[in-house]
């Protein structure tokens, strides 16, 4: 965002700035009241817009609580999603319930990723899609999907994530920075986790936050895992396939962090396409993507696996390949030591 519109929208930043301090304000004399559940919640969410990487660790998480026996369900609000009014209850855990046009992309891309570990449920009242999966999935720990400012639900264990390439933007809030918070609100997490930190660390990130907030901080990154081909959950059974010229794109949050990640895999791609968050492909979409990566000379197009599950009735004529990332975690028995505590605690 260039000066000038930055100065033309301070205005409006701080009119959603007032109203932030407003409600947090609301949740912390006791004006307005969080709804508690039986259960533990845990919630990992962020201060700005945009993608922070915090789906992958949602993922993480819900695989290392189900590998230790419990029951989870994700609570989504399911962004973009139609009738966002509704209740939709993605996966129960065992099969998938819904479309994407219900459901949203992240919201699938985790239920099918998620099947035989976690159910998946989309509403944007949290408290009450809560105390329905305890009620009707029996579930026994939830992940509250982007759950920072749903203060509504109160939840045992707050992780933050802050993207170590952007982390806040130009420092405003919305609409003239990407700030859904000010930076002083990470003093309400249990723990913070930088995401996309490069081989060097993020030394000076974590002193810019460490005055706000003396909660633990841990480092992780995304990594490419494994390809396979789209409409196909089998790897890619020749890694060959994917060492050919390559058309990329994505509508994701952060474009360039799929791009660089290809990259650093050694990928040989002639093309980049990035579409708006969470964007909705049509045939033409595809079409041009085929038009155009096949002009800049390559022989198949790769993408994320949020939008695979957006491309799966579409006709491509060049072979498409899904990345499949998965996240690492610095010290990351420490945090999964965090979730255990939040977990005895609610119990006793």
């Amino acid at each position: 965002m260039n000066r000038t519109a930055t100065i033309a929208l301070a205005p409006f930043s701080a009119l959603y700035s007032a109203a932030v301090k407003a409600r947090s304000t609301g949740y912390e004399k006791g004006f307005l009241k969080a709804h508690t559940v039986s259960v533990p919640v845990l919630s990992v969410g962020n201060i700005t817009v945009g993608g922070t990487g915090k789906t992958p660790l949602v993922q993480w998480l819900a695989e290392h609580l189900a590998s230790g026996g419990r029951k989870v369900c994700i609570l989504s609000r399911g962004y973009r999603r139609d009738n966002a009014k509704n209740q939709v209850v993605v996966s129960d855990g065992e099969h998938i319930l819904s479309d994407v046009a219900q459901s949203g992309d992240e919201a699938m891309m985790l239920a099918q990723s998620l099947l035989g570990k976690s159910a998946v449920l989309c509403n944007a009242d949290r408290a009450s899609a809560a105390q329905w999966a305890i009620d009707h999935l029996k579930s026994d720990v939830l992940l509250l999907d982007d759950g920072f400012q749903h203060r509504r639900l109160a939840r045992d264990l707050d992780i933050v994530t802050i993207d170590a390439t952007n982390p806040f933007g130009n420092g405003r809030l919305l609409p003239a920075g990407i700030l859904r918070e000010p930076i002083h609100s990470l003093s309400r997490a249990d723990c913070t986790v930088l995401t996309r930190v490069s081989a060097a660390g993020a030394t000076d990130l974590i002193d810019h936050i460490r005055p706000v907030t003396d909660a633990p901080v841990f480092q992780s990154r995304t990594v490419i895992k494994r390809f396979h081909r789209l409409n196909s959950s089998d790897s890619a059974s020749d890694f060959a396939e994917i060492e050919q010229p390559l058309g990329a794109f994505c509508g994701i949050g952060n474009p360039n962090a799929f791009f660089d990640q290809l990259h650093a895999a050694h990928l040989d791609v002639r093309h980049e396409t990035a579409f708006r968050d969470h964007h909705k492909y049509s045939q033409g979409d595809i079409d041009r993507l085929v038009e155009q990566a096949t002009a800049k000379g390559a022989q198949a197009l790769i993408t994320t696996a949020k939008d695979s599950v957006k491309l799966q009735s579409l006709r491509f004529d060049l072979p498409c390949f899904v990345a499949q990332i998965e996240v690492e975690v610095s010290d990351d028995t420490k945090l999964l030591e965090l979730v255990q505590q939040a977990i005895d605690k609610k119990a006793n």
